[in-house]
């Protein structure tokens, strides 16, 4: 295992900045997740690893290994391509151990560690059968196993499960997360689905124009955003504008047109009277009124942060319910500047639902509302 290092990488693209001074470090086993929207740079980076672009500025690491100008096929790295890329005159056998007789392994080896990689990912029944035969989860199981049969130093995997339906991308994901666990090999994986990087990933980098916005686990990005666009972009979150009235070693106090609200200091505090916008995740919301789901029970200071709504819309999802509902306290206002009314909630193993139209009363605990500058 070694680790993968980018050191101040910037790439270019005529006038266009695909990446701007890129520096973070993949630690050695880590399976990392490089995470944004399209055009915001991730697959360039993956490509630079590759091997098939070279960063015009900065320094790219294999361990202590610089590589800018290291070929391809001199680099060790294993890929797992979106469209799987699977030769079709070919069994999942002969897909898997072309890799290896390309690298010239002996014959025998060869057919060991096929049959060795076909076992890791529960096809090995399947080895003389061609892709035309297999379904798009065997296929892209086949192509894991080619890229794994190598013995990479790194694993690269560009948006391996968006080809598959819904049930079989969260099948895959638990299957990429065991494999990753048995071979332990150090993996770059790029996506721009927010649920997938958040359910498997050791450590996420945000990426937004080519730039490093936030780096951090799973569970940091999506509790403690340092941005409004990672809180966005990292699933659903309501925003309520405000200006900063009180900073306290515990809590900071925010005059929001809904209302004060208490909310967790953030790592950098902000200054008093300084802008801000509250970030609140839909399930963060408890609702005060014992005929709406199962959503009464609350972990809220009494007295704060208690906002009078009213019911507008109630999506039943089984699981889950979801409820939207209007702000009807605070300040008046009209057009745009009334969209911090419309507030997203969600309940989980909800009961009996509330109609809408009921006035219900919002709250939440301090520690659930997040104070972002940006």
């Amino acid at each position: 295992m070694l680790s993968l290092t980018f050191e101040n990488a910037t790439k270019r693209f005529g006038e266009t900045v695909a990446v701007n001074d890129l520096s973070l470090t993949i630690e050695a086993g880590e399976l990392f997740f490089l995470l944004g929207p399209s055009g915001c740079g991730k697959t360039t980076c993956l490509r630079m690893v590759a091997g098939f672009e070279a960063p015009d500025e900065g320094v790219l690491r294999f361990g202590e290994r610089v590589v800018n100008d290291v070929p391809p096929h001199k680099r060790n790295a294993g890929m797992v391509f979106q469209n799987y890329a699977l030769w079709p005159h070919l069994t999942a056998g002969g897909n898997v151990e072309y890799g290896l007789k390309i690298r010239k392994i002996p014959r025998a080896e060869r057919e060991k560690r096929v049959r060795e990689a076909l076992r890791m990912v529960r096809l090995e029944r399947l080895i003389d059968r061609y892709p035309g035969q297999m379904s798009g989860g065997q296929q892209q199981r086949v192509a894991l196993a080619r890229a794994l049969v190598i013995r990479p130093d790194v694993l690269l995997l560009d948006e391996p499960l968006s080809n598959l339906d819904a049930q079989l991308r969260l099948e895959m994901r638990h299957e990429i997360k065991e494999l990753h666990g048995q071979s332990r090999t150090t993996a770059l994986y790029v996506t721009h689905d927010q649920e997938e990087a958040l359910s498997i990933a050791d450590r996420i980098a945000v990426l937004q124009d080519g730039v490093l916005r936030q780096l951090g686990t799973p569970r940091d990005l999506y509790r403690r955003p340092q941005t409004r666009f990672v809180a966005e972009f990292i699933g659903e979150t309501n925003f309520l504008p405000g200006v900063v009235r009180a900073v306290e070693s515990a809590q900071v106090a925010v005059e929001t047109p809904a209302g004060v609200l208490h909310a967790a200091p953030p790592e950098k505090p902000p200054q008093e009277g300084a802008p801000v916008w509250c970030s609140i995740r839909p399930e963060a919301w408890r609702i005060d009124d014992a005929n709406v789901g199962n959503m009464d029970a609350g972990r809220s200071t009494p007295g704060f942060n208690r906002l009078p709504a009213e019911l507008e819309f109630v999506t039943y999802l089984g699981r889950t319910e979801q409820y939207l509902v209007r702000l009807t306290g605070g300040r008046e206002a009209s057009g745009a500047d009334d969209a911090w009314r419309r507030v997203k909630v969600a309940a989980l193993h909800p009961g009996a639902s509330a109609p809408p139209g009921r006035s219900v009363l919002l709250r939440c605990d301090p520690s659930d509302i997040v104070v972002l500058s940006e």
